[in-house]
Protein backbone atom coordinates (compact mmCIF):
# COMPACT_ATOMS: atom_id res chain seq x y z
CA UNK A 1 0.00 0.00 0.00
CA UNK A 2 1.51 3.41 -0.89
CA UNK A 3 2.48 6.50 1.46
CA UNK A 4 -0.82 8.31 0.24
CA UNK A 5 -3.17 5.49 0.20
CA UNK A 6 -4.35 6.36 4.16
CA UNK A 7 -4.94 9.92 5.06
CA UNK A 8 -5.90 9.22 8.84
CA UNK A 9 -4.55 7.95 11.99
CA UNK A 10 -8.12 5.88 11.94
CA UNK A 11 -7.42 4.44 8.66
CA UNK A 12 -4.10 3.14 9.57
CA UNK A 13 -5.58 1.36 12.71
CA UNK A 14 -8.40 -0.35 10.38
CA UNK A 15 -5.39 -1.70 8.08
CA UNK A 16 -3.47 -2.68 11.24
CA UNK A 17 -6.67 -4.51 12.49
CA UNK A 18 -6.96 -6.48 8.95
CA UNK A 19 -3.15 -7.30 9.26
CA UNK A 20 -2.45 -8.27 12.82
CA UNK A 21 -3.27 -11.65 14.18
CA UNK A 22 -5.77 -11.75 17.36
CA UNK A 23 -3.41 -12.29 19.64
CA UNK A 24 -1.47 -9.34 18.39
CA UNK A 25 -3.94 -6.95 17.98
CA UNK A 26 -5.63 -7.84 21.63
CA UNK A 27 -2.14 -7.41 23.48
CA UNK A 28 -1.51 -3.75 22.20
CA UNK A 29 -5.24 -3.10 22.63
CA UNK A 30 -5.26 -4.04 26.23
CA UNK A 31 -6.77 -1.85 28.76
CA UNK A 32 -7.37 -1.79 32.46
CA UNK A 33 -10.86 -3.04 34.16
CA UNK A 34 -13.83 -1.68 32.01
CA UNK A 35 -11.11 0.45 29.79
CA UNK A 36 -13.09 3.84 31.38
CA UNK A 37 -9.50 5.88 31.34
CA UNK A 38 -8.46 4.98 27.77
CA UNK A 39 -11.82 5.90 26.39
CA UNK A 40 -11.24 9.12 28.46
CA UNK A 41 -7.80 10.22 26.83
CA UNK A 42 -9.99 9.75 23.56
CA UNK A 43 -12.72 11.67 24.63
CA UNK A 44 -10.87 14.32 26.58
CA UNK A 45 -9.65 16.25 23.16
CA UNK A 46 -13.04 17.32 22.79
CA UNK A 47 -13.71 19.31 25.79
CA UNK A 48 -11.57 21.38 24.46
CA UNK A 49 -12.25 24.16 22.31
CA UNK A 50 -10.05 25.99 19.91
CA UNK A 51 -10.18 30.23 19.58
CA UNK A 52 -8.21 30.94 16.34
CA UNK A 53 -6.32 34.33 15.79
CA UNK A 54 -6.45 35.42 12.72
CA UNK A 55 -5.31 37.57 9.50
CA UNK A 56 -1.66 36.37 10.05
CA UNK A 57 0.73 35.56 8.01
CA UNK A 58 1.06 31.68 7.78
CA UNK A 59 1.86 30.96 4.57
CA UNK A 60 5.47 29.36 5.78
CA UNK A 61 4.88 26.94 9.15
CA UNK A 62 7.57 25.76 11.30
CA UNK A 63 7.00 22.41 13.13
CA UNK A 64 10.03 21.79 15.00
CA UNK A 65 10.68 22.09 18.42
CA UNK A 66 14.05 21.35 20.62
CA UNK A 67 13.49 18.47 23.30
CA UNK A 68 16.01 17.75 26.31
CA UNK A 69 18.46 20.06 24.22
CA UNK A 70 18.07 18.00 20.69
CA UNK A 71 16.08 19.97 17.73
CA UNK A 72 13.24 17.68 16.87
CA UNK A 73 11.50 18.18 13.11
CA UNK A 74 7.88 17.79 15.04
CA UNK A 75 6.85 17.64 18.19
CA UNK A 76 5.62 14.39 18.06
CA UNK A 77 7.76 11.54 19.24
CA UNK A 78 7.70 7.59 19.76
CA UNK A 79 6.99 6.59 23.07
CA UNK A 80 8.15 3.46 24.65
CA UNK A 81 5.95 0.03 23.78
CA UNK A 82 6.35 -3.29 24.11
CA UNK A 83 6.91 -6.42 21.81
CA UNK A 84 7.14 -4.60 18.67
CA UNK A 85 7.85 -8.19 17.04
CA UNK A 86 3.97 -8.97 16.98
CA UNK A 87 3.58 -6.06 14.63
CA UNK A 88 6.23 -6.45 12.28
CA UNK A 89 9.42 -8.88 11.66
CA UNK A 90 11.71 -6.34 11.68
CA UNK A 91 10.02 -4.99 15.17
CA UNK A 92 12.29 -2.11 16.72
CA UNK A 93 14.33 -2.02 13.95
CA UNK A 94 11.80 -0.70 11.67
CA UNK A 95 9.89 1.60 14.65
CA UNK A 96 13.54 3.59 14.70
CA UNK A 97 13.76 3.72 11.15
CA UNK A 98 10.26 5.48 10.50
CA UNK A 99 10.95 7.89 13.37
CA UNK A 100 14.55 8.60 12.07
CA UNK A 101 12.89 9.38 8.36
CA UNK A 102 11.15 12.18 10.42
CA UNK A 103 13.85 13.78 12.50
CA UNK A 104 11.98 12.71 15.73
CA UNK A 105 13.30 10.66 19.10
CA UNK A 106 12.05 7.51 19.68
CA UNK A 107 12.40 6.43 23.32
CA UNK A 108 13.12 2.16 23.13
CA UNK A 109 11.42 0.17 25.62
CA UNK A 110 13.34 -2.29 27.98
CA UNK A 111 10.62 -4.66 26.70
CA UNK A 112 11.93 -4.21 23.01
CA UNK A 113 12.88 -7.55 20.85
CA UNK A 114 16.09 -5.75 19.89
CA UNK A 115 19.07 -4.79 21.99
CA UNK A 116 19.98 -0.92 22.70
CA UNK A 117 23.10 -1.61 20.24
CA UNK A 118 21.12 -2.85 17.59
CA UNK A 119 18.45 -0.10 17.15
CA UNK A 120 21.30 1.70 17.53
CA UNK A 121 22.95 0.29 14.17
CA UNK A 122 19.63 0.19 11.91
CA UNK A 123 18.73 3.84 12.52
CA UNK A 124 22.33 5.27 13.46
CA UNK A 125 21.27 9.38 12.57
CA UNK A 126 18.30 8.84 14.51
CA UNK A 127 17.25 10.54 18.15
CA UNK A 128 17.05 8.09 20.78
CA UNK A 129 16.65 7.72 24.47
CA UNK A 130 16.25 4.76 26.68
CA UNK A 131 13.38 3.46 29.02
CA UNK A 132 14.95 1.66 31.93
CA UNK A 133 13.48 -0.17 34.44
CA UNK A 134 14.71 -0.57 37.95
CA UNK A 135 16.72 -3.38 39.33
CA UNK A 136 17.17 -5.10 42.08
CA UNK A 137 20.93 -4.75 41.39
CA UNK A 138 22.45 -1.68 41.12
CA UNK A 139 25.27 -3.11 39.28
CA UNK A 140 22.60 -4.04 36.55
CA UNK A 141 21.59 -0.56 36.40
CA UNK A 142 24.81 0.85 36.36
CA UNK A 143 25.55 -1.26 32.80
CA UNK A 144 22.47 -0.29 31.42
CA UNK A 145 23.31 3.29 31.72
CA UNK A 146 26.35 2.74 30.57
CA UNK A 147 24.79 0.74 27.36
CA UNK A 148 23.23 3.47 26.82
CA UNK A 149 25.29 6.21 27.04
CA UNK A 150 27.97 4.16 24.60
CA UNK A 151 25.14 3.33 22.04
CA UNK A 152 24.39 7.07 21.50
CA UNK A 153 21.14 7.48 23.75
CA UNK A 154 20.98 11.11 25.19
CA UNK A 155 17.87 10.73 27.76
CA UNK A 156 17.20 8.12 30.50
CA UNK A 157 13.36 7.49 30.37
CA UNK A 158 11.96 5.63 33.87
CA UNK A 159 8.13 4.71 34.08
CA UNK A 160 6.62 5.58 37.62
CA UNK A 161 3.35 4.36 37.65
CA UNK A 162 3.72 0.56 37.30
CA UNK A 163 4.96 -0.84 41.05
CA UNK A 164 4.09 -4.18 39.80
CA UNK A 165 4.37 -5.36 36.47
CA UNK A 166 2.23 -7.95 34.57
CA UNK A 167 4.65 -11.15 35.08
CA UNK A 168 3.93 -10.38 39.05
CA UNK A 169 -0.08 -9.38 39.14
CA UNK A 170 -1.43 -11.55 35.99
CA UNK A 171 -2.97 -14.34 37.43
CA UNK A 172 -4.24 -15.82 33.58
CA UNK A 173 -1.93 -19.13 32.77
CA UNK A 174 1.24 -18.13 30.73
CA UNK A 175 0.80 -19.28 26.80
CA UNK A 176 2.44 -22.24 25.61
CA UNK A 177 4.25 -20.50 23.18
CA UNK A 178 4.35 -17.98 20.84
CA UNK A 179 3.66 -17.40 17.19
CA UNK A 180 6.99 -15.62 16.68
CA UNK A 181 10.01 -15.71 18.07
CA UNK A 182 11.14 -12.79 21.47
CA UNK A 183 13.60 -12.28 23.36
CA UNK A 184 14.42 -8.96 25.91
CA UNK A 185 17.76 -8.36 25.40
CA UNK A 186 17.57 -5.10 27.21
CA UNK A 187 16.63 -6.84 30.30
CA UNK A 188 18.88 -9.97 30.78
CA UNK A 189 22.35 -10.22 29.79
CA UNK A 190 21.67 -13.64 28.74
CA UNK A 191 18.33 -14.65 27.31
CA UNK A 192 16.68 -17.55 29.84
CA UNK A 193 16.23 -21.37 28.81
CA UNK A 194 12.44 -20.52 29.27
CA UNK A 195 9.44 -19.57 26.85
CA UNK A 196 8.97 -15.76 27.05
CA UNK A 197 6.10 -15.50 28.78
CA UNK A 198 5.99 -18.95 30.69
CA UNK A 199 5.89 -19.27 34.75
CA UNK A 200 9.36 -19.93 34.79
CA UNK A 201 10.66 -16.63 32.24
CA UNK A 202 8.29 -14.71 35.09
CA UNK A 203 10.14 -15.64 37.89
CA UNK A 204 13.43 -15.26 35.73
CA UNK A 205 12.13 -11.39 35.83
CA UNK A 206 10.84 -11.77 39.37
CA UNK A 207 14.12 -12.06 40.02
CA UNK A 208 15.66 -9.10 38.79
CA UNK A 209 13.32 -6.26 38.40
CA UNK A 210 13.04 -4.26 41.39
CA UNK A 211 8.92 -3.97 42.29
CA UNK A 212 7.90 -1.29 43.30
CA UNK A 213 10.71 1.19 42.66
CA UNK A 214 10.82 4.58 45.53
CA UNK A 215 12.25 7.72 44.84
CA UNK A 216 15.48 6.18 45.89
CA UNK A 217 15.81 4.56 43.28
CA UNK A 218 15.22 7.91 40.69
CA UNK A 219 17.48 9.38 43.15
CA UNK A 220 20.02 6.69 42.55
CA UNK A 221 19.48 7.53 38.42
CA UNK A 222 19.76 10.95 38.73
CA UNK A 223 23.22 10.62 40.50
CA UNK A 224 24.82 7.82 38.14
CA UNK A 225 23.99 9.05 34.94
CA UNK A 226 24.86 12.38 33.02
CA UNK A 227 22.39 12.29 30.52
CA UNK A 228 18.98 13.75 31.32
CA UNK A 229 16.28 11.50 33.32
CA UNK A 230 12.43 11.77 32.67
CA UNK A 231 9.93 10.31 34.65
CA UNK A 232 6.67 8.66 32.70
CA UNK A 233 3.63 8.34 34.31
CA UNK A 234 3.36 11.44 36.48
CA UNK A 235 -0.35 12.76 36.85
CA UNK A 236 0.22 14.20 40.51
CA UNK A 237 1.27 17.74 40.82
CA UNK A 238 3.07 17.13 44.27
CA UNK A 239 4.98 14.06 42.76
CA UNK A 240 5.67 16.70 40.11
CA UNK A 241 7.17 19.22 42.00
CA UNK A 242 8.81 15.92 43.98
CA UNK A 243 10.78 15.02 40.87
CA UNK A 244 12.04 18.08 39.79
CA UNK A 245 13.55 18.45 43.86
CA UNK A 246 15.05 15.57 42.85
CA UNK A 247 17.07 17.18 39.54
CA UNK A 248 14.75 15.52 37.02
CA UNK A 249 14.84 17.19 33.92
CA UNK A 250 11.23 16.23 32.09
CA UNK A 251 8.03 14.98 33.00
CA UNK A 252 6.06 12.93 30.66
CA UNK A 253 2.40 13.27 32.21
CA UNK A 254 0.96 9.33 31.13
CA UNK A 255 -1.49 7.21 32.37
CA UNK A 256 0.25 4.19 30.96
CA UNK A 257 -2.35 4.59 27.51
CA UNK A 258 -5.14 3.00 30.17
CA UNK A 259 -3.44 -0.19 30.84
CA UNK A 260 -2.88 0.71 34.47
CA UNK A 261 -4.96 2.03 36.78
CA UNK A 262 -8.09 2.62 35.44
CA UNK A 263 -9.98 5.33 36.79
CA UNK A 264 -7.40 8.24 36.74
CA UNK A 265 -7.61 10.96 34.40
CA UNK A 266 -7.18 11.87 31.05
CA UNK A 267 -3.89 13.00 30.79
CA UNK A 268 -5.19 16.26 28.61
CA UNK A 269 -6.80 17.10 32.02
CA UNK A 270 -4.37 17.38 34.76
CA UNK A 271 -1.45 18.92 32.27
CA UNK A 272 -1.97 22.94 32.78
CA UNK A 273 -1.77 21.66 36.88
CA UNK A 274 1.41 19.64 36.28
CA UNK A 275 3.24 22.36 34.18
CA UNK A 276 2.02 25.09 36.94
CA UNK A 277 3.35 23.17 39.66
CA UNK A 278 6.64 22.50 37.51
CA UNK A 279 6.96 26.01 36.91
CA UNK A 280 9.59 26.01 34.27
CA UNK A 281 12.10 23.87 36.03
CA UNK A 282 11.97 20.71 33.79
CA UNK A 283 9.56 20.04 30.37
CA UNK A 284 6.39 18.66 30.34
CA UNK A 285 5.16 16.10 27.69
CA UNK A 286 1.71 14.10 27.32
CA UNK A 287 0.82 10.97 26.29
CA UNK A 288 -2.57 9.30 26.08
CA UNK A 289 -5.61 9.51 23.83
CA UNK A 290 -3.29 11.64 20.51
CA UNK A 291 -4.92 10.77 16.97
CA UNK A 292 -4.90 13.96 15.30
CA UNK A 293 -2.87 17.11 14.77
CA UNK A 294 -5.44 19.07 16.60
CA UNK A 295 -5.13 16.92 19.60
CA UNK A 296 -1.34 17.70 19.18
CA UNK A 297 -1.89 21.49 19.15
CA UNK A 298 -4.43 21.41 22.39
CA UNK A 299 -1.94 19.34 23.76
CA UNK A 300 1.05 21.89 23.41
CA UNK A 301 -1.19 24.86 23.85
CA UNK A 302 -1.88 23.49 27.59
CA UNK A 303 1.90 23.36 28.31
CA UNK A 304 3.09 20.15 26.51
CA UNK A 305 6.64 20.61 24.89
CA UNK A 306 6.20 17.58 22.71
CA UNK A 307 3.62 14.21 22.70
CA UNK A 308 4.42 10.49 22.77
CA UNK A 309 2.36 8.22 20.69
CA UNK A 310 1.77 4.70 21.59
CA UNK A 311 -0.74 2.71 20.25
CA UNK A 312 -0.50 4.51 16.63
CA UNK A 313 3.11 3.61 16.15
CA UNK A 314 2.21 0.17 16.25
CA UNK A 315 -0.45 0.67 14.43
CA UNK A 316 1.79 2.08 11.51
CA UNK A 317 4.38 -0.77 12.27
CA UNK A 318 1.77 -3.30 11.31
CA UNK A 319 0.52 -1.24 8.21
CA UNK A 320 3.84 -1.36 6.38
CA UNK A 321 6.92 -1.46 8.65
CA UNK A 322 9.17 1.61 8.61
CA UNK A 323 6.83 3.41 5.92
CA UNK A 324 3.94 3.14 7.67
CA UNK A 325 5.73 4.43 11.56
CA UNK A 326 6.69 7.05 8.99
CA UNK A 327 3.53 7.78 7.85
CA UNK A 328 1.59 7.65 11.01
CA UNK A 329 4.16 10.78 11.71
CA UNK A 330 3.62 12.46 8.57
CA UNK A 331 -0.60 12.62 8.82
CA UNK A 332 -0.03 14.11 12.58
CA UNK A 333 2.75 16.66 10.80
CA UNK A 334 0.63 17.29 7.85
CA UNK A 335 -2.48 17.73 10.67
CA UNK A 336 -0.76 19.94 13.10
CA UNK A 337 0.70 22.29 10.52
CA UNK A 338 -2.61 22.67 8.77
CA UNK A 339 -4.10 23.08 12.19
CA UNK A 340 -1.63 26.13 13.05
CA UNK A 341 -2.27 27.84 10.30
CA UNK A 342 -6.38 27.76 10.59
CA UNK A 343 -5.43 29.56 13.98
CA UNK A 344 -3.17 31.90 13.30
CA UNK A 345 0.61 30.45 14.34
CA UNK A 346 3.12 30.13 12.28
CA UNK A 347 5.39 28.52 14.64
CA UNK A 348 5.25 26.17 17.92
CA UNK A 349 5.73 29.51 20.07
CA UNK A 350 2.91 31.12 18.81
CA UNK A 351 1.00 28.10 20.23
CA UNK A 352 -0.43 29.77 23.51
CA UNK A 353 -2.76 28.88 26.32
CA UNK A 354 -4.72 31.40 25.13
CA UNK A 355 -5.60 29.31 22.08
CA UNK A 356 -7.76 27.01 23.90
CA UNK A 357 -10.65 26.82 26.13
CA UNK A 358 -12.17 23.94 27.76
CA UNK A 359 -16.07 23.54 26.85
CA UNK A 360 -17.67 24.40 30.32
CA UNK A 361 -16.56 27.98 29.46
CA UNK A 362 -19.72 27.93 26.82
CA UNK A 363 -22.08 26.17 29.16
CA UNK A 364 -21.44 22.99 26.28
CA UNK A 365 -22.69 19.60 27.63
CA UNK A 366 -20.25 16.60 27.73
CA UNK A 367 -20.73 14.23 24.85
CA UNK A 368 -19.19 10.77 24.31
CA UNK A 369 -17.28 10.19 21.31
CA UNK A 370 -18.69 7.07 20.37
CA UNK A 371 -16.83 7.34 16.97
CA UNK A 372 -13.79 7.31 18.92
CA UNK A 373 -13.96 3.87 21.12
CA UNK A 374 -12.54 1.47 19.09
CA UNK A 375 -9.19 3.25 18.12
Amino acid sequence: MSMTALTSIADVAKSAREKLPDYAWAYYSRTSADGQTYQDNLEAYRRYRLIPRNLRDVSIRDTSVTVLGTRLDIPVAIGPTAIHRFAHPDAELATAKGAAAMNTAMVLGSWANHSLEEVAEAAPSGIRWFYMLFYKDRRRMKRQLERAEHAGYTAIFLTVDQPFFPFSVDKRPPPASYPVPLRLPNIFDVEPPHTVGSTEYRACLSAVVKEPATWEDVEWVRENTRLPVVLKGVLSAEDARMAVERGVNGILVSNHGGREQDGVPATIDVLPDIVRAVGGKAEVYLDGGVRTGTDVLKALALGARCVFIGRPTLWGLAHNGAEGVQQILQILTDELSLAMARTGCAKIADIQPSLVVHQSYYGIPAVRAVQMSKY
